[in-house]
């Protein structure tokens, strides 16, 4: 991981899209700073396309898209993208095939439910519960005392043994049934509401993230950055990013930004 003041001004100004992370990357100690938001702005107005990719809830994701200088958001891990065309003002939906299933099967989580509260007292289903299509959220800090290492990983094995798929976020462990991703809805949405794709443009592009369920985007992209709290997860994660900024959360994203920023500016 080199400081993204390292990052070469002629690779920095081949970026045209910023694929970000929302909690401790974009947010600081869970608010949206005004410095943030304008970095995303900013972003926008000098033609760089700009979407969150988080595991947070479509309640959430909806109003991001709807009211956020963005071009979409892959929201829930992977399970759908929202993205407003303000043109027409309509805004298109993509879901994964596997959400089908699981809205015809809403109890689903209930034995996991069970599990928890048996097994891991301490933790709780994340507030915005109620606002999701896709995932059972667990809170394990955000409103709840944190949890222990041992606990979290209990967690996400819970889900695991009950044939789900579960990912460890700086707040939350997100399960799901069905074989997607970030990664996966991403290329999606690029193809489909960007006319772009990864794999043959991927210097075009960079993801700024900051947790271990991170880390296959971070492999994803060969301009991956990290906002500074990544640090804590050194010589752990299974890809690290390629650039890291000095600050932390939302400080750590304007860092990224202003040096894009700049040198599309300046090119």
């Amino acid at each position: 991981m080199k400081n993204i003041g390292a990052m070469p001004d002629h690779v920095a100004a081949k970026i045209q899209v910023v694929l970000a992370d929302i909690d401790d990357t974009i947010t600081t100690e869970g608010r949206l700073t005004a410095r943030a938001y304008g970095a995303l702005e900013a972003l926008k107005n000098v033609g760089i396309k700009v979407a969150p990719v988080t595991g947070r809830a479509a309640g959430w994701c909806d109003m991001i898209a709807r009211f956020w200088p963005v071009d979409g958001v892959i929201g829930e891990n992977g399970a759908f993208y929202y993205s407003y065309d303000a043109n027409t003002r309509q805004m298109i939906r993509k879901y994964h095939p596997a959400m089908e299933e699981h809205i015809n099967n809403p109890a689903r989580f209930d034995r996991i439910r069970e599990r928890l509260k048996a097994e891991v007292p301490g933790a709780d289903i994340s507030a915005d519960q109620p606002f999701r299509m896709a995932d059972l959220a667990v809170d394990f800090c955000e409103d709840v005392p944190a949890l222990n290492e041992a606990d979290i990983t209990r967690i996400k094995n819970i889900f695991e043994e009950e044939g789900g798929v579960a990912k460890i976020s700086s707040i939350h462990v997100n399960g799901w049934f069905g074989n997607y991703d970030k990664m996966s809805m991403s290329r999606a949405f690029v193809k489909d509401r960007l006319g772009m794709d990864i794999d043959t443009q991927n210097d075009a592009f960079v993801f700024v993230g900051d947790s271990p369920n991170d880390a296959p985007m971070f492999a994803a992209f060969n301009q991956s950055c990290g906002v500074a709290n990544v640090m804590d997860f050194k010589g752990t994660l299974p890809a690290e990013p390629t650039w890291v900024a000095s600050h932390k959360g939302g400080e750590g994203f304007v860092e990224i930004a202003e040096k894009i920023i700049a040198a599309r500016r300046a090119a």
